[in-house]
């Protein structure tokens, strides 16, 4: 790995299928993040990282990564950053401040945030950052755990396209579809959007199933008949795993699901947009929180609907 590079200096934005090795920074190892750096340090890269539990990081240390005291050490040592964190505080607490990356980050270093994290987070960021020669982009990532061991994510930017076409072919060592959805924030926009509608799938499938069930129908022909029919979502092709065998561990935490629901909500409240069904959608999570299973998976919702409906989506 280089030594850490002053704030004083510059760097260019390269042409990263071209450049060879380049120094990557990654902020966050958790359930998602520890996959997503592994697979970029696969890619030839030097790789630095920083987590707020260094022991989350000793698998990325013993297979070569650098660790790094801070985010602003991280930034330092990089010319693009990511960050995988799980809520907006989280990702503006590592950005700004004395040991920020805003704080350590040289002129032209890009940072990546693959969080899910609202519009207004995102603009508040890149305003900061625009002053010092930093490019933000939004690049939050769709599919779960499974797709970042496995590098099958989907990745969607928002910002400079030219900064998301140089370091393009970084991001396709953690993803099989990257995309460019427009000017700062619609990455953020768009998964929102998908994550509400994956949510509420929740809601709205076991409620279905439990009608079915209360119908006298059997819990996994109704599954076979509706994953060949136009009912069919990915989100019902999870409850062979979890929801039919009572399993609810995560995955994707359902305090999470709650947090994405409730950006959604808020979205739509600043843009003066009725949505009911989301309200409910968020009803559903709020209730599931006050439960205590925010540490379980999402699809936990689900047992809201078996318990008022008196029947278990089982088989």
């Amino acid at each position: 790995m280089e030594m850490l590079m002053s704030t004083n200096q510059s760097i260019k934005n390269p042409n990263v299928s071209t450049l060879g090795a380049v120094n990557i920074g990654f902020i966050g190892i958790g359930r998602m993040g520890r996959f997503m750096a592994r697979n970029l340090a696969t890619g030839g890269h030097d790789l630095t990282v920083f987590d707020t539990h260094k022991e989350a990081a000793e698998e990325l240390l013993s297979q070569g990564a650098s660790w790094a005291e801070s985010p602003a050490a991280v930034a330092a040592a990089s010319q693009v950053v990511f960050t995988a964190l799980p809520r907006p505080q989280d990702v503006e607490v590592v950005a700004f401040g004395d040991s920020g990356i805003l704080s350590g980050a040289a002129r032209g270093v890009a940072y990546f945030d693959l969080s899910t994290t609202d519009p207004d987070t995102i603009h508040r960021i890149a305003a900061a950052a625009k002053s010092k020669g930093v490019h933000v982009l939004d690049a939050p990532v769709s599919g779960g755990v499974g797709g970042a061991e496995k590098a099958t994510l989907c990745i969607m930017v928002g910002g400079d396209q030219s900064v998301y076409t140089s370091y393009k072919p970084v991001l396709e060592l953690i993803g099989e579809k990257v995309m460019y959805c427009g000017a700062q924030g619609m990455g953020a926009v768009c998964k929102i959007v998908n994550n509400l509608i994956n949510l509420g799938n929740y809601v709205l499938v076991s409620e279905a199933l439990t009608l079915g069930l209360k119908a006298g129908a059997q819990t996994e022909i109704m599954f076979e008949a509706i994953s060949h029919s136009s009912g069919n979502t990915e989100c019902m092709q999870e409850f062979p795993a979890s929801l039919f065998r009572g399993n609810f561990e995560p995955g994707f935490q359902l305090d999470l699901g709650a947090k994405d629901v409730g950006l959604a909500t808020e979205m739509g409240r600043q843009l003066q947009l009725p949505m009911e069904l989301a309200n409910i959608i968020e009803q559903r999570f709020t209730e599931a929180l006050n439960r205590g299973w925010g540490q379980l998976a999402s699809v936990s919702v689900a047992r809201l609907q078996e318990e008022r409906a008196d029947v278990e989506i089982r088989v």
